[in-house]
């Protein structure tokens, strides 16, 4: 018996033990008030829950990398930056426009604002200046055409190389001037897609990124 209880013990929820009044005459005032000892087991009582802060659902929300839809004047002004990195590079197109007549129906409308370009060996650099200044560091201007105005000018910065290339090394004939063409030839197809791909996405509101310049640009806009 005493090895069943240790096996199974007592409910250890709440009991009660009750004694009855005894019939005695010194007790019997005590006969109207029952006597009664309750014992209550403290583990039963529920306990206090602690209090967990609800988590935070975490929301997250894509934004595009372009600001609203540009107006009318910023895809002009955009449109229109792309023309000075292509003014700047026109001598690269020497063998380039002499051998094709389509590149020259295209470019003979410009020939006029080409030479506006040259007459003055320093308006690349004035022009430089104002769409640096004027433009891309004042923050009046959306980001759209600081951004465009931007890459323009990286463009332009990155003529410097075949530049000192071709002043560098002025082959007269062989391979050293069929390379020289070549890269000039390059160098001025580049500046032509990009005139166009720039010029064209702008006047019909897209944000056009061009290879090798873009990440740049961005880097200056803020």
């Amino acid at each position: 018996m005493a090895m069943s209880n240790l096996l199974y013990p007592l409910n250890p929820t709440t009991f009660t033990l009750s004694r009855k009044p005894l019939h005695s005459p010194f007790l019997s005032s005590f006969t109207n008030q029952p006597y009664l000892i309750t014992l209550t087991n403290f583990a039963t009582k529920p306990r206090n829950k602690i209090p967990t802060k609800p988590r935070r659902s975490t929301h997250i929300t894509a934004k595009s990398n372009g600001d609203n839809p540009a107006d009318t004047s910023d895809r002009l002004i955009s449109a229109i930056c792309y023309f000075y990195p292509f003014f700047d590079g026109i001598q690269y197109g020497k063998y380039v426009i002499t051998q094709f007549t389509p590149i020259q129906a295209v470019i003979q409308p410009l020939v006029p604002a080409i030479r506006v370009f040259k007459s003055f060996p320093f308006n690349g650099f004035l022009v430089f200046l104002t769409l640096y200044f004027v433009v891309v560091r004042n923050q009046n201007f959306s980001r759209y055409v600081r951004f465009n105005t931007m890459q323009a000018i990286v463009l332009d910065v990155l003529l410097i190389f075949p530049d000192v290339l071709e002043r560098s090394f002025n082959p007269r004939g062989g391979l050293g001037l069929d390379l020289l063409m070549s890269l000039d030839s390059t160098v001025f197809l580049f500046l032509f897609v990009c005139l166009i791909y720039g010029s064209s996405s702008c006047l019909m509101g897209q944000l056009p990124r061009l290879p090798i310049v873009a990440d740049a640009a961005d880097r200056q806009v803020l």
